[in-house]
C-alpha cells in the first residue's frame, strides 16, 4: 500500500507511535507513579529491612560461617531455624525457604528466595502459565507460582500449625522476594483459605511481605488481599512493571527488536480503561511500598522516602527507562535502602521525642487508617468497574465477612458458610448466562439470549 500511494503511511505511523512513546518514556520517572501516596510510617515499614535480611540468609549455606553477610550481619539466631529445605528437598517444585522462629519479634517466619539464574526449575516455574489459565478466589493468578504455593503450603502446613498452637501469640509472617516474593504471596492467600488447617487463626494474625514481587495476581485479588499482602519496590525496578509474558519474552529471544517494537506498540495505543477492563491482566499483590531514592535530572542518590497506598488504577502500569531498572531489583540494594529509610524515620521520631502513650494510640489509628483506605480501594474498584470486585458491606466491617467465609474451613470441609455458597451460586448463575470473548469481555451465551427471547415471545 505504501509502495502504490507512493507515501510510506505505515512506516510514518509506526514512526509517530515510537516517537511518542520514546517520548513518554523519557519525561516519565518512576518517582510520579507514588507522588500523591502517603508516608509510610516507621511503625509499618519496621519489618522489611529485618526480613529482607531474613530472605538473604536463604541463600548461605552456613549461617554460622556467612559469606554473603551485610553490614550488621542478618541479625538472626541459627538455633531457631525451625526447617530449612534446598533445591534437592523441593524437588525443583518450590525455591529454596526456611522456617525461622523469631522470638524477639514474635514471629514465625517462612522466608523463600529468589529467582536462581542456573537453576532450570525456577524458570519451570515462571514460564507456566497462560493469560486467563487459572482462577482462585474469583480471580486470575499465576498459574506456576500458584502451584509452588500449593506444594509448600501442604508441605509444611503441619509444622506451621504445631508452631502457632506452641505460641498463640505470634504471627504468622511469609517473606520472598523477585519468584520466591510471588510464591508467597500466592501462598498466604492459600492460607487465609484454609485457616482451619492453622488451627483457626484469626486473619490478622497472617501477613506477607513481597520484596520486588511478579505480577501474579488479577486486580480484583490484589485490592481485596492488600490488608494481608505488602509489597515493597525500590524506585525503577522492572519485574513489578513487567506487562509481556514471560515465556513470550523468552520464546522471542532470536528476535529481540521484533518483541520491542510490538510491545513499544502496544503500550502506546493500549488505554489504561481497557487494560483495568481485563479480568485476566495480573498485577502487582497487595498494598505497595515504593522506595524513592533517586530524582529526575540530579545524579547519585538521595535520603530514601517510602510512600504507601492500595491504589487501583495507577499501579505501576509503565516500564521506566532507567539504567537502574535491574539493580533496583536486586535483594541488596532493597534492604539498605530500606535501612536507610527507616533509620531516619526512627531519627525523626526520636527528634520529635513522641511519648509512648501517643506511638501506641498513633500505631492504632494507623491500623484504622489502612483499614479505610483498604475499604475506599475496594469501592474504588467497583467504580471503575473492575471485573469481580465488590464493595465492603454497609454494616459491621468486610474483615467480619471475610473472616465468616474462611474461618475454620478447609479446601475439602463439607460445612461452608451461608456467603460462599451464595457466592458460588451467583457465579454458577454468571457462567451460565455469561462467557468470555477473545478480548477477555464478558458477553451473554447464544443459547441464554436465544432462551430467553424465545420465553419472552411466549403468551401468559
Amino acid at each position: 500500500m505504501s509502495i502504490i500511494c507512493c507515501c510510506p503511511i505505515i512506516e510514518c505511523v509506526y514512526f509517530v507511535a515510537c516517537i511518542r512513546w520514546l517520548w513518554q518514556k523519557c519525561l516519565y520517572t518512576a518517582g510520579h507513579e507514588s507522588e500523591r501516596w502517603g508516608l509510610a510510617t516507621a511503625e509499618e515499614f519496621e519489618p522489611v529491612p529485618r526480613l529482607c535480611r531474613l530472605i538473604l540468609s536463604v541463600y548461605e549455606d552456613d549461617l554460622r560461617n556467612p559469606i554473603w553477610a551485610p553490614p550488621g550481619g542478618y541479625g538472626i539466631d541459627p538455633d531457631f531455624i525451625i526447617l530449612r529445605k534446598d533445591y534437592e528437598e523441593t524437588l525443583g517444585r518450590a525455591p529454596p525457604y526456611i522456617i525461622y522462629l523469631d522470638h524477639a519479634n514474635a514471629d514465625i517466619v517462612l522466608a523463600v528466595r529468589g529467582l536462581n539464574l542456573a537453576k532450570e526449575s525456577d524458570y519451570a516455574v515462571l514460564l507456566d502459565n497462560k493469560l486467563g489459565q487459572t482462577k482462585f478466589d474469583g480471580g486470575y493468578v499465576h498459574n506456576g507460582l500458584l502451584k509452588a504455593a500449593g506444594w509448600v503450603f501442604d508441605a509444611e502446613v503441619e509444622l506451621l500449625r504445631e508452631l502457632l498452637e506452641r505460641y498463640p501469640s505470634y504471627t504468622l509472617t511469609f517473606a520472598g522476594h523477585s519468584l520466591g516474593a510471588g510464591v508467597v504471596a500466592l501462598l498466604v492467600m492459600i492460607a487465609v483459605q484454609n485457616r482451619g488447617k492453622l488451627g483457626n487463626i484469626e486473619r490478622k494474625q497472617i501477613r506477607c511481605y513481597a520484596m520486588a514481587p511478579a505480577r501474579c495476581m488479577s486486580l480484583n485479588l490484589a485490592v481485596r488481599y492488600a490488608d494481608v499482602i505488602n509489597s515493597v519496590v525500590l524506585q525503577d525496578d522492572f519485574l513489578p512493571r513487567t506487562t509481556t509474558a514471560l515465556e513470550d519474552v523468552f520464546k522471542s529471544l532470536f528476535c529481540l527488536p521484533c518483541l520491542l517494537c510490538l510491545t513499544c506498540l502496544k503500550d502506546t495505543c493500549t488505554l489504561e480503561e481497557k487494560m483495568l477492563k481485563d479480568p485476566r491482566r495480573l498485577y502487582a499483590p497487595g498494598r505497595l511500598y515504593h522506595i524513592v531514592e533517586r530524582r529526575p535530572c540530579r545524579i547519585g542518590r538521595f535520603p530514601p522516602v517510602v510512600r504507601t497506598a492500595v491504589p487501583v488504577d495507577g499501579r505501576f502500569e509503565h516500564i521506566v527507562l532507567s539504567c537502574n531498572a535491574t539493580s533496583d531489583h536486586a535483594i541488596i540494594w532493597i534492604e539498605r535502602e530500606s535501612q536507610k529509610a527507616l533509620d531516619m524515620m526512627l531519627e525523626k521520631d526520636q527528634i520529635m521525642q513522641i511519648p509512648a502513650n501517643q506511638k501506641m494510640e498513633r500505631q492504632h489509628s494507623l491500623a484504622l487508617e489502612h483499614s479505610e483506605e483498604h475499604r475506599a480501594a475496594m469501592q474504588r474498584a467497583v467504580a471503575l468497574d473492575i471485573p469481580q470486585a465488590y464493595s465492603p458491606p454497609s454494616y459491621g466491617t468486610f474483615h467480619e465477612m471475610e473472616e465468616g467465609e474462611t474461618s475454620g474451613q478447609s479446601s475439602g470441609d463439607a460445612s461452608t458458610p451461608f456467603l460462599k455458597k451464595w457466592r458460588e451460586s451467583w457465579d454458577n448463575f454468571v457462567d451460565r448466562l455469561f462467557e468470555m470473548d477473545e478480548s477477555g469481555k464478558m458477553i451473554f451465551k447464544r443459547s441464554s439470549s436465544k432462551k430467553s427471547s424465545d420465553s419472552s415471545l411466549q403468551p401468559p
